[in-house]
């Protein structure tokens, strides 16, 4: 990478050293209040996807959103990762909301839906595929793939706020009576807009029941929303 790219790490240093003057400019504290305390009430489980921005999405600062993001917002029982993340934002930041976001036009639902051979990552999109063969009633409608593609989007993050309620962290906390609510979301990136998918789980609600109204009410939507 030549230093006349602008990609090049150097141009990253110098758009950090401008980002700090410009927010100490408005905040002379800012940072101050950051080192101090992180105290998030939200936790943000969403893809990697870089046009997908967490904190900016949804208009919080550093220091409101706890984040989480891999290919897919796929949630998985055996990745330490996430659980770790989910265990230390449940059981140490006492966060009060779990948000699935995914987004339309998802590298790793297309990749997914076509089989591709991409290496590695084959193996964690077999997640993905699982999603496609526990909806295959809906999925293998007669669709548009563009259509197709939406609906496993959403599917998708649906399936994967069951995942999130059935770790043993969230379950515990709803055990202890803790405040928490798992929600499913979904990012239109053709006009910057977050769509609630209808899935919202919290203490004491049927969680078969949240997925099969929230499964439902993805396929009746195909059609109705803006392309």
């Amino acid at each position: 990478m030549h230093d006349s790219d602008p990609r090049a790490p150097h141009r990253l240093f110098e758009s950090n050293r401008a980002w700090a003057r410009a927010t100490l400019a408005r905040d002379p504290d800012f940072f101050q209040k950051l080192v101090r305390q992180q105290a998030p009430e939200f936790l943000w489980i969403g893809c990697a996807d870089s046009r997908v921005p967490a904190n900016e999405v949804v208009g919080l600062m550093p220091g409101e959103l706890f984040v989480h993001r891999n290919v897919a917002n796929v949630v998985v029982h055996t990745d330490l990762n996430c659980l770790s993340v989910i265990q230390y934002a449940v059981d140490v930041l006492k966060v009060r909301e779990i948000i699935v976001c995914g987004h339309y036009g998802c590298g790793g639902v297309q990749a997914a839906l076509g089989n591709a051979q991409l290496g590695l990552i084959d193996n964690w999109l077999r997640h993905v595929q699982d999603v496609v063969r526990r909806h295959e009633a809906l999925v293998e409608r007669p669709l548009a793939d563009a259509e197709r593609a939406r609906l496993v989007c959403e599917l998708n993050v649906i399936d994967q706020v069951v995942h999130v309620c059935q770790t043993t962290m969230v379950q515990g906390a709803w055990q202890r009576g803790q405040a928490l609510v798992v929600h499913g979301w979904i990012y239109d990136i053709a006009d910057g807009l977050i769509r609630n998918l209808e899935m919202r789980v919290g203490p004491g609600d049927d969680l078969g029941a949240a997925h099969r109204h929230a499964a439902t009410r993805a396929g009746e939507r195909l059609g109705t929303q803006r392309r």
